[in-house]
Order: structure tokens, then sequence, then C-alpha cells
């Protein structure tokens, strides 16, 4: 099984694809993970607001893979901002989950309207000074949220969770990340099955690889250093994103992506994004 890992801030080692589970119900997640580890996946990313952790919890402990093989990321919602109720969140999702601890803890989003992120973070310190979660990080931060948190918290993020994908590549806040030593990990890197990978770029370049243009995007995310969560519960489909480690893409094709951005989201602004 071939897969890319990286390392992040704090030394610990994270694959650098992973399989998503947004908008998958509790019984079809367990389904698709196991299927996901099947074939090799061994980073799964929830979050509490998506309903399906105890899915993914199931689908693990039925994998009987060590618990140590695996990366489980999960993620505090923002009704669930606030140092107390953080922890508690936390123990709630863990619970959920059937583990014993996650190995990425994420703020899923921001909220500035509530400006709570900052006593939320600091609960993430404590779980991850009291060796409860391996490494600690954030979603949908922009510049300013992440400068406030480097200021006023203790523990750099290990990554911050963002939509990404050749429409929206994110290259000024990719950069201020890099700047941090934060790593950058894309969600819906596949434009959610979007124009994208209609593109005629995308397409050409899927041709001359013998590849499909998922498969062209995915590794076009993992050659700019970036972590990819795609989501599928099409069997095939989870099997396509996970072979994408066998070809590579040239410096020109590279740019010719490169070229494709539109600063356009598929998600909210996280400066709009306050629901609760």
């Amino acid at each position: 099984m071939i897969m890319n890992w990286v390392t992040l801030n704090n030394g610990v080692k994270m694959p650098q694809l992973g399989f998503g589970v947004w908008q998958v119900e509790d019984q079809k997640a367990t389904v698709a993970v196991k299927k996901a580890l099947e074939v090799g996946y061994r980073l799964i990313d929830t979050a509490m607001i998506y309903g399906n952790e105890a899915g993914v919890g199931r689908a693990v402990k039925e994998s009987g893979i060590p618990r140590e093989d695996l990366f489980i990321t999960t993620k505090v919602w923002n009704a669930d901002h606030g140092y107390e109720k953080t922890l508690k969140a936390y123990d709630e999702s863990l619970s959920r989950l059937g583990l014993d601890y996650v190995d990425l803890y994420l703020i899923h989003w921001p909220t500035p309207k509530y400006d709570q992120y900052i006593d939320t973070y600091k609960a993430l310190e404590k779980l991850y000074h009291d060796g409860r979660v391996r490494a600690i990080g954030v979603c949908n931060f922009e510049n300013e949220h992440l400068e406030r948190l480097l200021k006023e918290c203790d523990v750099v993020p290990v990554l911050n969770q963002i939509e990404c994908h050749p429409y929206l590549q994110q290259n000024e806040l990719k950069a201020f990340c890099a700047e941090h030593n934060i790593f950058v990990e894309a969600w819906s890197p596949l434009e959610q099955g979007g124009e994208v990978l209609k593109d005629e770029v995308i397409v050409k370049i899927a041709e001359s690889h013998g590849k499909t243009p998922a498969q062209v995007v995915l590794r076009w995310h993992l050659q700019n250093n970036t972590i990819a969560i795609p989501k599928s519960v099409t069997p095939s489909r989870i099997e396509e994103n996970f072979h994408v480690f066998d070809f590579e893409l040239t410096s020109e094709e590279m740019a010719a992506i490169g070229k494709l951005n539109r600063n356009r989201r598929r998600g909210s602004h996280p400066n709009e994004m306050n629901r609760r």
C-alpha cells in the first residue's frame, strides 16, 4: 500500500490523503469508511455536526486495523464554542466514536460574530497538554483569525482545513500557513465533483496520464504539499481517489492548473459562517 505521510509541526505523522464523510448519514458512513479502510485509507475525517461519528467508530472497530495505524479527526461545532463547552463536546465525540482519543481535534469554524474561538482553542490546548489528543488545529480560519490565535495562544495549530481546489486555490492563505509551519488540508478538494472535473485543462492532463480528472486534481493537491480528504460513498470512486501515488504531474501541468484559479467558493466564507 502506497501512501505519502507528512510530519506535522509537533512531530506527529499524518497521511497526506484521507477520507471525508461530510453529508454521509450514519449507517452509510459505516459502509463507506469500511470500504475506504479496505482500500488503504488510514486518515478518516468526521465532525460532530456530520452526525456520523458513531458510524465512523463502528467502521474503525469492525475493520480490525490496530488503532495506532489509523489517524482519526473530528471537530468541535459552533454551538459548543467556549472553554468548558468544548471540553464537554470532546468527551461526547469520543463517546460516539467509541475511542480513547482522536489524533486530531479541530475548531470547525471561527464564527467571528460570537468571538469565542480563542477560548475554544485554549480548551483544545488543554486536551493536547493532557495527552488526550495527539494534535490540534483549526478549520476555515482566515489570516486574521490565525494571526490572533498565534498571538494569544501557545500551541501553533498543526493545520488549517479550508475549502481548496483548482477554482479556489487560496494562495495567500497557503503562504501564511507555510510561513508559520501550518499545513493546509483541503476540504471539497474536487470542488464537490463540480465543474472543475470537466475543465478542459484538467481533462487533457488526465488523458495524457491515463488517469481520471479527479485523480489529476488530487495529485495537484499532493504536489502542492496539501493534505486532501475527498469524500465519496461510491465504492469505485473511493478506490479511484486512492490511486494517485503512481504518477506525477510535470511542472508545466502544475503551472497550467495553477492558472485556473477563480476564487470561487462552493461553501460559506468563514467571516459569514456564524450558524450554530
